[in-house]
Parts: C-alpha cells; structure tokens; sequence
C-alpha cells in the first residue's frame, strides 16, 4: 500500500536529491517534459507517486518533508512521444535520476525497458525491473590527511580494475571491492613498488549489456554508464558510498593518489533502439546529440549514442559530477574516455570549446590531474596531442614505436628517439609540458605486456564474438610458438623482452602508466579484449606471479625516482646551456661519434645511446643532477664508447637489464652491452658513494 506525502515547493538547486536535515529537496531537469512525477518506494516495494509541484528554469523540483537518507526513489515524465521530433517521453518508464548518488543495483533485462517504437510508446511498466535511485547523505570525516599531491613529472600511474586487482589478492578482507583496494595488502603491494597513483577503470554506475547477459557474461570494464554520481554498486560490498571515501583516504594515507577513467562521452542507453533507463526518457532531446532524423543518434563513439555537450544542462550534470567526485569523493583526477568528443560541436573538434573551458576554469578542478584519451570514432576523430593545457594524454604513438622497436621493426630507431624525449613532435606547442604524454606500454584495452610477448594473434573466443573484436594490429610477437612454452630459450627471451619494454617505458620523458599486473607477470590467455571477462582472465593471477620481474620493475621505478633528468617538464632539444655551454641532449653512435644523417636513415640500424641533461632553461631552483647515458639496443651484442666525461666526474653503470641484479659499478670507456637490452649509465662526480 502506497503512502501519503506532503510536498512543499523546495528549491531548483541543487540538482538530484539532498538531504537538508528535515527532509529531502529533489530537483531535476527537462526542458521538454509536461510533467515530472517524484517516485517514492517503501521497504516492500510500495510504490507512492507525487507530482513535482515547481518547474523553474527548466528545473522540476519540490520539497518533502520527514525523508531521510536511504529512501528509494525514481522519476516518471510526461511528454510527447514523437521520435521523429526527438521525444521519448513515456511515463511507464521508472527513470534513474541522473544526479543519483547510489543506485540499488543494475536493471534487470526485459522487453518493458524499452520505450517503444518509431511510432508508439510501450505501456509496460518497467519498475519492476529497474534498480532504485537512492538518497544520500555524503558527509565524510578526512581527518588531517592531504592529498599526496604529486607532480606531474613525479608521477607513475598504475592502471587497475577494482575487482580485477583485489579478487585473488591474499590478505585483501573484501576482494572484488572498494574495501578491497583499502586493505594493507594492496597499499603494501603499491608502496613497495614505487607507483604514485591508481588510475581505476570505470567505477561510477554502469550496465551490463543485454547481449551480454544474454550470453552469460557481465560488462566488466565498465564503459556503459547509466549514473555520473553513483559509485557501482557491485563495488559496494557495505552497500554505502563511505565505503569509495574510505578507499581514497586510504590510498591517500599511503602517499598514492586515485585517479578515475569517466566515461562522459556517452552512456549506456545505446541507439534508437536501446532501452529507457534514465536520460532518454529525461529528456531526448536535451541530453544527446540527434542525427538530421531526429529519431536516430550521432554516434561518434561506437557506442550507440553521443552526449550533447553544447547544451548547458548536460555540460553542467557533467562539470557538477567532476567537481562532486574531486570535492565530496576526495579524487584526485580523471582520465576521460574518448575525450576528443568532449570536444566536438557541429563544426567538428574545438580545443576551445565549451566543456574544456568549463574544466580550464574550475577552482575545483585546479591541479586536478586531467588525463585524454584522444580519439573517438566520429570524423576526424584522431586528435593526440591537440588538447589544451593542463590536459596529458594516453600517447598510443608511444606504444606502438616501442613495440615496434624492441619487435626489430626496420626504421624504429628515430622514432624511439621522438618518443623516450617526451614525443615533441605531438606536445611541444602551446606552453605544454613533456609530461603532457602519458607514455603506455600496455593498457586495459590490448595485450597485457606478458601476452604481447607470447602472442601474435588475438584469442578472444571467450568474448562469444567468433573472435572478431579487439586490436588485430598488436606489434605483438610470440618468440616462434604461439602461447605458454616449455622451451627455456623462447622464455629466457620472452622475460628479457619484458624486461626492455619496462626499462624503456620508465627511461623515456613524459608520465608513465604501467598497466596493474604487468609488473608480476600477468597473463589473459591471449585475449585482447577482456571487456566481459569477470573471471580469471580479467582477474590479475598473484598465484602466478614473476617475482624476479617484480623486483626488476622496482629497481628501475627506484632509479626513477632518483633521477630528476627522467622527470622533467622541459623538452630536450639539444640546445645549449646557459651553465655550462652543454648541449642538454646528444645522440651517440656505438663508437662514440654523434649522430648523422646517415645514421638516423638507416633503416638497418637497432641500436639508440642518447646522453641528457637538465633541459636548456631549466631554472636554479629546480632538482639538478649532471648527466644520463641511455642506451636501447634491439640488435646484436655491439660495444659503446661512453662520451668522455668532464674533468672530476666518471660514468657508473647502474642498470643491465640483460643482467638486472648486477649492482652499480665504475664504467669503462668502452662497455660491453649485451643484444636485446637496456643499460643506464650516471655520470658521478669522482669520490661519490
């Protein structure tokens, strides 16, 4: 039995449903609705149903008193069902408030989802099989914990699935969530190898897809989201939003930041014929962009749909859910899913437009870390390297350049070069920093870095699509056998090839993202796509794990950090300084003669040695040291001649990682380096430690 209500006319703002004390304000918009409706569920279920009384600016709103945090809630909107015009309003739909801060669960599947056809609207009502809407109060206790804060340029990012990191941990007392990532295990694990940040995948309220589910699988990266404020509930083992805060305080506790992937380009209501879960019955019209048949969506992100930034209500719902998980959720950046279409209006991609001059302005999301992923699908929809400052951005260019490289691709070695100096060619413009490239090896999306060096092909038969999806192009290698192996030589070389793509990776300028897993070994049978592999394929394998490979990856995440050379926000360029007249930057050949054309044009060529220093204009005041040799051989076994050091200094040879355990010693003037591997020379002065 429904219950009775009072409901006073309450406040447009805030937006979504606040607790004020006495009871809750709800306020929701819809420029082209005729009437919202407040849903309100008791503890069996019980419907009650109450008109919103005001509608200001657009804004729907009222007051009711005596509610509390806990209450269940939904919306149901009246409107013109006319497709053709961009309307889908249908009042037997339950909608999920968009500024929802917990929701109950994840729809359930079935045909009264849907809103109708092109012409007529489905009168089944979907709230039986839609999760509720919950009130929340999000008040949280810090305590007299900062921020880590990091820099940028001493940053290393470590890239991780909530559940995927903390499901067969030992030690973890809640794996699969939140809590999981709160445990000392996975804060030991962190700390101990030297990562200043998690950057998790999705974790604000997504679907699993029908076709999924149908299936027998789950989205398990989550990129399909259905609440921009609402942390999944299926990492909400306590089933409350304290339990994120908890996380973040944590980590916080532990010196690591937390980072979001936030999928702002679209969400999982799909195309013209996807379900009526939240914003499509909002509003249509509003909340995304519409093909010139208003009945179909633009879809330059693959996904079905495209938010409409243009317009003000949805760039606000969006710069409100950044400032609410920076503010009230305690996070300390976003990397942002197919960003270029963040940055798309109908004259195609605009740095300047409206959502990133919303960011670029925000005192909330100042000094926020903000991460591009940049590319989407749509036209001209490749932009690495055209986002505006403070913006960094995942580099693929490095990826592949490096791949290609250690692989023995003919021609590599110029390009190596671009992308260990901070990819200038792409970041060196507009007062943007070298950190502006976030160097990856590996992602979520793609190989992990044990399977990239075990297989040539993709293995994704388990995604139930006939192994059609994920990456066909990988710059992958498998050593002559496909898959695990026996044979001690192919994985004597398989682990050094790691072992390169790590030292590389942590060597080059720019931010580092090691993918979480890589470090021990972890492996995903081949499988490039693991987007609905809840089980352990997606799952990181600690009973498998490399433990020789994970010391390595801290020894050369230690020589990192110790060498602000590595870690610099200025591009090298060669160009002289002003302290001593040096070049800050000198490639050598072997023999130790510099660089030629000749050289930089052979495509035979597989070695790189480059000597840096402190950038030209690096200021008095910032960390100093004298000089790196690094060298990056994909060849054969050759001898270097060291560049002669000045008078007072020597070179010491601290990393092999043909010989990762060998311990740093004086270097001769010529040195010995093995084929296949890195070597990390410092210049010293003579008497030092």
């Amino acid at each position: 039995m429904s219950q009775s209500y009072a409901i006073l006319a309450g406040r447009p703002a805030p937006l979504g449903a606040s607790f004020q004390g006495d009871g809750v304000n709800f306020a929701v918009f819809s420029k082209h609705a005729t009437g919202v409706t407040l849903c309100l569920f008791d503890g069996d279920g019980a419907e009650t149903q109450i008109p919103l009384p005001e509608w200001d600016g657009d804004v729907w709103h009222g007051f009711v008193p005596g509610l509390t945090p806990g209450q269940h809630y939904g919306y149901r909107v009246e409107g013109t069902y006319a497709p053709h015009e961009g309307h889908r309003f249908n009042p037997a739909k339950l909608l999920i408030d968009p500024y929802a801060k917990r929701l109950t669960g994840h729809p359930i599947w079935h045909d009264a989802l849907y809103g109708g056809d092109a012409k007529t609207p489905d009168k089944r009502d979907s709230a039986p099989y839609m999760p509720r809407s919950v009130v929340e109060d999000p008040a949280f206790d810090w305590g007299d914990i900062p921020p880590p804060g990091h820099a940028m340029e001493s940053s290393i990012l470590y890239e991780a699935h909530v559940k995927g990191l903390t499901q067969t941990l030992p030690g973890v007392d809640h794996p699969g969530g939140f809590l999981g990532i709160a445990s000392d295990a996975v804060l030991e694990h962190l700390t101990g190898l030297g990562v200043t940040a998690i950057e998790l995948l999705p974790v604000q309220a997504f679907l699993n897809d029908r076709f999924l589910v149908e299936k027998g699988l789950v989205n398990y990266w989550g990129y399909q989201t259905l609440g921009f404020f609402a942390p999944d509930s299926r990492y909400l083992t306590q089933h409350s939003i304290w339990e994120f805060q908890h996380m973040v305080a944590r980590l916080h506790s532990a010196g690591i930041e937390v980072i979001l992937d936030v999928v702002y380009n679209h969400s999982c209501e799909g195309d013209h014929t996807g379900p009526t879960l939240s914003f499509r019955g909002l509003d249509n019209a509003s909340y995304y962009r519409l093909a010139g048949d208003r009945s179909l969506y633009i879809n330059d992100t693959g996904t079905g749909n495209t938010l409409n930034m243009d317009h003000p209500m949805v760039l606000r719902m969006v710069m409100d859910s950044l400032r609410y998980w920076a503010d009230t959720m305690g996070v300390d950046g976003f990397r942002f899913d197919l960003c270029a279409t963040l940055g798309r209006t109908e004259a195609g991609f605009d740095r300047n437009n409206a959502f990133f001059n919303a960011v670029r302005q925000d005192p909330v999301l100042a000094g926020k870390k903000l991460i591009a992923e940049p590319w989407d699908i749509g036209p001209g929809g490749y932009k690495l390297g055209a986002f505006p400052p403070p913006f960094s951005e995942w580099n693929d260019q490095f990826r592949d350049g490096v791949r290609r490289f250690w692989r023995g691709d003919p021609g590599h070695v110029p390009i190596l070069a671009d992308r260990i100096t901070g990819s200038a060619h792409q970041f060196d413009h507009s007062g943007r920093p070298a950190t502006s490239s976030v160097n990856l090896i590996t992602a979520h999306d793609g190989y992990t870095m044990a399977d990239m060096v075990a297989y040539k092909k993709r293995h994704n038969q388990a995604n139930g699509e006939e192994n059609r999806d994920g990456h066909g192009e990988n710059y992958s290698d498998n050593f002559g056998v496909e898959g695990p192996t026996d044979d001690p030589e192919i994985t004597a070389a398989r682990i050094q090839r790691r072992r390169n793509l790590m030292a590389t990776l942590l060597l080059a300028q720019g931010t580092p993202m090691i993918l979480g897993g890589d470090e021990i070994g972890n492996g995903q049978k081949g499988n490039n796509n693991a987007y609905a592999q809840d089980n352990r394929i997606g799952w990181i394998g600690w009973d498998k794990a490399d433990s020789e490979f994970l010391e390595f990856a801290k020894k050369v995440i230690a020589f990192r950090h110790a060498h602000p050379i590595l870690r610099q926000k200025r591009f090298l360029h060669s160009q002289p300084r002003e302290a001593d007249g040096l070049a800050d930057l000198f490639w050598w050949r072997a023999d130790g003669r510099e660089m030629a054309r000749a050289d930089w044009t052979n495509g035979d060529l597989h070695l790189l040695c480059a000597e840096m220093r402190m950038a030209s204009g690096t200021p008095d005041y910032a960390e100093r040291e004298d000089a790196l040799y690094l060298a990056f051989n994909a060849g054969d076994e050759v001898t270097l001649t060291l560049p002669v050091p000045q008078a007072g200094f020597r070179w010491v040879r601290h990393l092999d990682s043909a010989d990762p355990e060998a311990a740093p010693r004086r270097a001769k003037r010529r040195e010995p380096m093995s084929a296949h591997s890195v070597l990390a020379f410092v210049l010293e002065p003579e008497g030092a430690a």
